[in-house]
């Protein structure tokens, strides 16, 4: 697995996993995405990297060249009430379930965090139901601090969180 900057080419195997219905089932109110809308995405967390110094990298498996999807650093304004905070997320395509990538690129995005970055605290959010994103915050060491509501779409969500 490699995390690396977003290029033009991802624009469409990105957007074919934003369109996956069984992807985007946990993703606010589980709507997938256009095309437009990924490139849009994608244009914004390249901006967020310029910004902020951190963002969403692009999972590509080693071996083969596919984008895999993504998993990095955000700030969760969708949910003012966690602010001011930074949170690590993930989102990979129904072929690369199960493999432990997700697991595996979400450590090397703690340790981005927690020491390129200097981070002293990173949230994980994850919809009540989704135990397969609870499972990784359980195998990166996180603890449930708290639950709450999606304000975007009124599903119930648990915060988790982790420290270095």
């Amino acid at each position: 697995m490699l995390l690396r900057p977003w290029r033009p080419q991802d624009i469409d195997p990105m957007a074919a996993i934003n369109a996956d219905p069984a992807v985007m089932r946990w993703i606010g109110d589980g709507s997938v995405r256009t095309r437009a809308q990924t490139r849009e995405a994608i244009a914004a967390w390249e901006e967020e990297w310029e910004t902020r110094g951190f963002g969403l990298f692009a999972v590509e498996v080693r071996a083969t060249g596919e984008l895999a999807g993504f998993t990095g650093l955000s700030v969760p304004t969708f949910l003012p009430e966690v602010l001011p905070a930074v949170e690590i997320g993930w989102r990979l395509g129904q072929s690369f379930w199960g493999r432990g990538l997700a697991t595996e690129a979400a450590r090397a995005v703690l340790r981005f965090g927690f020491e390129e970055r200097g981070l002293q605290r990173v949230l994980s959010i994850h919809q009540a139901g989704n135990d397969a994103s609870a499972r990784i915050m359980h195998k990166l060491g996180m603890r449930l601090v708290r639950t709450g509501t999606d304000p975007s779409c009124g599903r119930p969500i648990r915060i988790y969180a982790a420290t270095p």
